[in-house]
């Protein structure tokens, strides 16, 4: 079987008629890295579906890497996070309270997970190719969450590198908002670094 990276991203959702995560893994879908190639899924922005198309897409392809990526406005740099919690809350308007009538996404699983990234090595990487880069603890209580909670939790007995990164609204998504955002083909250059650095990893 072909080496495998898989790489995820998520239908448009809020009204929108493009969600950066699945454009950039759409343009990367194909793209060798190392000795792998990318294997790329859209996700459904709908938690229990997205999680199970995650464990799915796991499950058939045991991939050497895996790297979920989702869409959060508002935020003016690829977003690397570092922890996925046993915790979903169903309505995203309700993400900002902390999940208060969250549920636990795995019964009996960890509370937690930690990114199985170079974290550190990820922002040197970004930051010497100009690309704007930051550490962020949680992946939130909503479906990003699960999905990176379900791919850590699936690959668990594995050494395979592993994690989540959120990124800004792409640059025509703000023409009617004032919010941060930055250009696709500069978020396609992040995850190739991303994806290179990792293809380097003893």
């Amino acid at each position: 079987m072909d080496r495998a990276i898989l790489l995820t991203g998520f239908e448009p959702f809020g009204g929108e008629r493009m969600n950066p995560s699945w454009e950039v893994a759409e343009r990367l879908k194909g793209r060798r890295f190392g000795d792998a190639t990318v294997h790329a899924v859209r996700l459904p922005v709908n938690c229990s579906h997205a999680a199970a198309a995650v464990t799915e897409a796991l499950e058939e392809l045991q991939p050497v890497a895996f790297l979920g990526l989702g869409q959060a406005g508002g935020r003016p740099a690829l977003s690397l996070e570092k922890v996925a919690l046993n915790l979903i809350d169903e309505h995203p308007t309700r993400e900002t309270d902390g999940g208060i009538d969250g549920q636990p996404i795995v019964r009996e699983g960890p509370d937690a997970y930690f990114s199985r990234l170079p974290l550190k090595q990820l922002l040197e990487a970004l930051r010497e190719h100009q690309v704007p880069a930051a550490l962020s603890l949680s992946a939130g209580v909503y479906i990003c969450n699960a999905v990176m909670y379900v791919a850590m939790h699936s690959l668990r007995e594995r050494n395979a590198p592993a994690g989540f990164i959120h990124l800004p609204y792409e640059t025509a998504q703000v023409t009617r908002r004032a919010a941060p955002s930055m250009p696709l083909d500069l978020m396609v250059t992040g995850i190739e670094v991303v994806l290179n650095t990792l293809s380097s990893l003893p």
